[in-house]
């Protein structure tokens, strides 16, 4: 059962600021910031949340389908996606511009400072949704503005189900184009952040919002998540990490498992546990890509955490 995976490839140089950035930055200074972190980790990682996205739901034993843009620095990712057995079919080269690029510091109580640079993303409107073929299930994640805006109509023309995942893109959409992309979305996943900018921007409370939608989704970190559906509110556990190590590309993950559970007809309370054990997986290690369990360790370590099999 394929999913559609339409968002960003990037590459992440990632650096850890072991002090916190709330002792570093002055709050009266703010008008005048000139601030300078030591960071003496640094790694360079495959990312991107398409990249993350179809990168978890392969280690469930999913046929993710990723349509992205990558810049003429983009080789070594086809490759590493093709070693991986992910298609690489939908994923335009764009000569001119260089594959995106996010510069991640974290600070020891897991904040994150990030600079992006766009680049080839800014471009995924090139592609189209109906070049992917029959698939069950996409998801529109942060992408180049006018590529979640194409690709959202896209799969709403085309009667594909899909999970408006606006992430760090929401920023660049007004409060009418977000409430006609959850108009067109089946589902929409936010964090605890983004479910606060969503309803400022868009005048809507999570009632209202979840009413216009199959299923509203909320995570809160280590908190759990919340499912909206039905008029109802499902609790979803948060899984214990074996250690917390880099938050990056969690929520990338989070959403791996969503795909995986809804293609595979599980209830909400099913899917939802999946996905958070997921992000737990994925937090016990650096980067968005190094976590490596076989399928075979998952469904165990989920009946671990939940007393029955998935």
């Amino acid at each position: 059962m394929s999913s559609l995976i339409c968002g960003s490839l990037a590459y992440d140089t990632i650096m850890l600021f072991h002090g916190r950035f709330a002792e570093a930055i002055l709050p009266e200074q703010l008008h005048k910031v000139n601030v300078s972190f030591l960071v003496p980790s640094l790694r360079r990682e495959f990312g991107g949340c398409a990249g993350n996205i179809g990168y978890n739901l392969r280690l469930l034993g999913g046929d993710p389908r990723i349509m992205a843009t990558i810049g003429s620095d983009g080789a070594p990712y086809l490759e590493r996606l093709r070693g991986l057995g992910i298609a690489t079919d939908h994923i335009r080269t764009i000569d001119d511009a260089y594959t995106a690029q996010a510069f991640i510091t974290t600070d020891a109580d897991n904040n994150q400072i990030t600079a992006f640079h766009p680049g080839a993303m800014t471009l995924s409107h090139q592609n189209r949704v109906a070049d992917a073929g029959a698939v069950r299930l996409a998801i529109v994640a942060p992408d180049g503005r006018d590529g979640m805006l194409q690709h959202a109509r896209d799969c709403a023309e085309r009667g594909i189900p899909f999970i408006f995942d606006p992430g760090q893109g929401l920023p660049m959409f007004n409060g009418e184009e977000l409430r006609a992309l959850i108009e067109l979305a089946t589902y929409v996943a936010v964090n605890t952040y983004e479910s606060e900018l969503l309803m400022e921007r868009t005048g809507l409370g999570l009632a209202q919002i979840a009413e216009r939608v199959t299923a509203l989704v909320v995570t809160h970190g280590e908190r759990g998540a919340e499912v909206f559906t039905n008029g109802q509110s499902i609790a979803i556990p948060c899984v214990t990490a074996e250690a917390v190590v880099d938050p990056t590309g969690c929520g990338d993950a989070f959403r791996a498992g969503l795909l995986y559970g809804l293609t595979h007809d599980m209830d909400w309370a099913t899917t939802g546990r999946l996905a958070s054990l997921m992000g737990a997986l994925k937090i016990a290690r650096q980067g968005g890509q190094n976590h490596a369990p076989s399928r075979a360790e998952i469904e165990e370590k989920f009946q671990q955490a939940f007393g029955y099999r998935f």
